[in-house]
Parts: structure tokens; C-alpha cells; sequence
């Protein structure tokens, strides 16, 4: 059973770029024309909830669906901050694949986000399903194979946040001047 996307869309974006009207076009997610048209029970991605997506999620998006908020950046607090009946959830930290932001840290397209969301929570075929429409989807998952491996291996909220927080930390830093010891005194 395939878990229900939606895109809530405010036309923001260049028609020809937007992945989630591809996804729409394609049947891949249901366009939802009004905030108050979300699904009760639903899980909605902004990146101002206080849980990460995770795989103690799984159950309620087969059951109620996730929804995609499509919109730029510059008017998110158009946004509603709490939004009633729904599931609220942020995305762990991941690298953009498309050609826009390629490489650019947690600047992820409608149709990414959605993807990784189903990868974390365990419906991998499907987020290979949804990027499948789109030429540079598989390098998604190239990218962020890591990430995406160690997020979806944990069930809850707090363990995604903890693991990301220790692949961050194992990251290999920029190298800047080094200097060496201090001469002893």
C-alpha cells in the first residue's frame, strides 16, 4: 500500500522547476488548495516542528498521508506555526540533490523532502518511486546514502535527532591554518 502524498502549493515557484507539480502531474501527490484542506491526522514537514521524521511515524502517514509544503522560504511565516489536527515534523539534516541547490544542506525540493521522509520511515521502494520521475532523482540517494541508511535504522524522534547529531559530528571539518602546540611554559 502506497502512503498518500499531498503538495500544498502557493505557485511560488517557476512552473517548469516545481517537483511538486510533477509530482501532481504524474499522480504521484494530490494537490491540496487550501491549509484547512489537510488531512486530519496528517503528517506536514515545516522546518519549525520540535520532532524529526522517523519511523515511529510510519503507521500515521500510511493511515493519514504527509504533506509537502510548497512555497519559497522568503514568505514561510505566511505559515501558520501550530496547525491543528496534524502531525507536525522536520526533516533531519540532508544535502539538496537537484540541480538548483545541489549540495546545499537542508535546501530540499517538495518532491526530496517527501522522498527522504518515506526512506526514513521505512517505505524505500516508494521514495525511489517518487524521485523516479525526475532525471538527477537517484543522485538523492547517492548523496545522502549515509545519512538516510543511519536515520532509517532507528524507530524514534529523539534517535534520528541524536543521529544526525553524531554524523555531524564525524563529518570531516573545512582545514584552515593550522597552528601547531603551544610551546610549553
Amino acid at each position: 500500500m502506497a502512503v498518500r502524498l499531498y503538495i500544498y502549493d502557493e505557485k511560488q515557484c517557476d512552473p517548469k522547476k516545481c517537483t511538486g507539480r510533477k509530482l501532481v502531474r504524474f499522480n504521484q501527490a494530490q494537490e491540496i488548495v487550501s491549509l484547512r484542506r489537510i488531512p486530519h491526522g496528517a503528517i506536514v514537514l515545516t522546518p519549525w516542528a520540535e520532532k524529526a521524521v522517523s519511523r515511529e511515524d510510519a503507521h500515521r502517514a500510511a493511515a493519514r498521508g504527509i504533506v509537502a509544503l510548497d512555497l519559497s522560504w522568503r514568505n514561510i511565516d505566511a505559515v501558520p506555526r501550530r496547525m491543528k489536527g496534524v502531525a507536525e515534523r522536520s526533516l533531519p539534516f540532508l544535502v539538496a540533490a537537484n540541480p538548483v541547490n545541489w549540495g546545499r544542506p537542508c535546501k530540499l525540493t517538495c518532491a526530496e523532502a517527501l522522498a527522504c521522509t518515506l526512506f526514513i520511515m521505512g517505505f524505500k521502494e516508494q521514495a525511489h518511486e517518487t524521485m523516479s520521475k525526475f532525471t538527477w532523482g537517484e543522485e538523492l540517494f547517492r548523496v545522502n546514502r549515509e545519512p538516510l541508511e543511519l536515520y532509517s535504522s532507528v524507530e524514534t524522534s529523539a534517535e534520528v535527532v541524536a543521529v544526525q547529531s553524531e554524523f555531524l559530528a564525524d563529518e570531516p571539518k573545512e582545514e584552515g591554518p593550522q597552528e601547531g602546540p603551544e610551546e610549553p611554559r
